[in-house]
C-alpha cells in the first residue's frame, strides 16, 4: 500500500512507479516519501508539466539553506530513477546527469591490517553477559563480523530485519539501502556457519524481535552511537590504542573488505576488470566511480600487478555511465 497521495500532473507515473518497485519485492518507502515532496514541489512550482523536462530538473537540483550533503544527493537520486523508469516505459523524460550527484570530498579510510583485525575479534569474543543487555555478548562478536566478511554498510547490519536474513539459502537482502537501491548480499560459507549459531541462540532470548541484531533489551534495534562505542570498546580490551595512518572508523571494516577482494583477486591471477563490477553490484555501489576509488587507496598496488594500469581503468568509466 501507497502511504501518500500524489495531486500533480505526474501522479499517475508516480503512482505507477512505486507500484513497479513493490512488485519487484522494494517496499521504497523513504523513496515514496521524497517523491511526495516532489509531487508537492510540481504542484508548486511547475503545475501544467506532465513529465520531467530540464527546467524541472535542474530547479530541483537546487539546493536548500538548511540540506545537508547527503540529503541533497539523496533526493536528486530518487527522482533520477524515475525519469529512467518514465524513459523505460515510453514516457520521454530528462535524466539528471550521474555527475550531478557526485558525493562530497572523500576522507582516507583506515585500512585494517590482520594483526588489527586478529586482535579486534578476540576483544569481541570475550564480551560477558550484561544485566541490562542479556544478549550483548552474542551480538557484538558476529554484528562485527558481518561488516568485515561482507562489507555492509553499518546502518545496513544495525537495521536488518531477521525476516530478510535467509540462512538456508545464505543470502541477505538488503532494503532500500543507500542511493535507494535494493541488494542481495551472499554470505560467504564460514560466516553463514556463525549466523546460523548466533540465531539459534539470540531467538531463545528475543524470540519476537523483528531485527536480526535486537537491541539491549530486545524492543528494537541498536543505536548509530552504541555501535561506535563497542567499536572503540573492543580496541581498547584488545590493548590497541595507536594506529598507523588515519583513525579508524566503523565503515573502515567495508573499505577493508572491499580491499581485501582486489588484492585476492590479484594474487589469483583473476581479470580485474571484469571483477570490479561484479564488486560494485555486490556493495551497492551507485556508481562505477566509488568501487573504482579502491585502487587508489591500495598501498603498492602497481607494485603488486602489472596487469592493471590506471588508463585501462579509466577507459571503463565511460561504458559504465552509459548504463545508468
Amino acid at each position: 500500500m501507497i502511504p501518500y497521495s500524489f495531486k500533480s500532473k505526474m501522479n499517475r507515473q508516480i503512482y505507477s512507479f512505486i507500484e513497479y518497485k513493490n512488485k519487484l519485492g522494494f517496499p521504497y518507502l523513504e523513496s515514496s516519501r521524497i517523491l511526495k515532496v516532489f509531487d508537492d514541489f510540481c504542484m508548486t512550482r511547475f503545475p501544467e508539466k506532465t513529465t520531467i523536462d530540464s527546467e524541472m530538473a535542474f530547479a530541483w537540483l537546487e539546493k536548500r539553506e538548511t540540506e545537508g550533503f547527503a540529503t541533497h544527493r539523496n533526493r536528486i537520486m530518487v527522482i533520477r530513477e524515475f525519469a529512467k523508469y518514465l524513459n523505460a516505459v515510453g514516457e520521454k523524460a530528462y535524466l539528471i546527469p550521474i555527475t550531478m550527484t557526485r558525493k562530497a570530498t572523500r576522507y582516507v579510510p583506515h585500512i585494517f591490517t590482520e594483526s588489527e583485525i586478529r586482535a579486534f575479534f578476540h576483544a569481541a569474543d570475550q564480551f560477558q553477559p550484561h544485566p541490562y543487555a542479556p544478549a550483548r555478548h552474542i551480538v557484538v562478536p558476529v554484528f562485527f563480523r558481518l561488516l568485515y566478511c561482507c562489507g555492509l554498510r553499518p546502518v545496513e547490519a544495525r537495521l536488518l530485519k531477521k525476516d530478510n536474513v535467509d540462512l538456508i539459502q545464505g543470502a541477505i537482502f538488503i532494503e532500500e539501502s543507500k542511493g535507494h537501491k535494493d541488494r542481495i548480499v551472499v554470505m560467504p560459507d564460514d560466516l553463514l556457519k556463525i549466523m546460523r549459531f548466533y540465531y539459534a541462540r539470540i531467538k531463545a532470548i528475543f524470540p519476537d524481535c523483528s531485527y536480526f541484531f535486537p537491541g539491549q533489551e530486545g524492543k528494537g534495534a541498536y543505536s548509530k552511537h552504541w555501535t561506535e562505542e563497542t567499536f572503540w570498546k573492543c580496541f581498547e580490551l584488545a590493548g590497541i590504542t595507536q594506529f598507523d595512518g588515519p583513525k579508524p572508523r566503523v565503515y573502515d571494516f567495508r573499505h577493508t573488505f572491499a580491499t581485501n577482494c582486489i588484492y585476492r583477486w590479484i594474487r589469483e591471477g583473476k581479470d580485474v576488470h571484469a571483477m570490479l563490477p561484479v564488486l560494485s553490484a555486490y556493495m551497492g555501489h551507485a556508481r562505477f566511480e566509488d568501487t573504482l576509488y579502491y585502487f587508489h587507496i591500495i598501498p603498492d598496488f602497481y607494485d603488486r600487478t602489472k596487469r592493471t594500469e590506471l588508463d585501462d581503468l579509466a577507459d571503463l568509466l565511460p561504458e559504465v555511465h552509459n548504463e545508468n
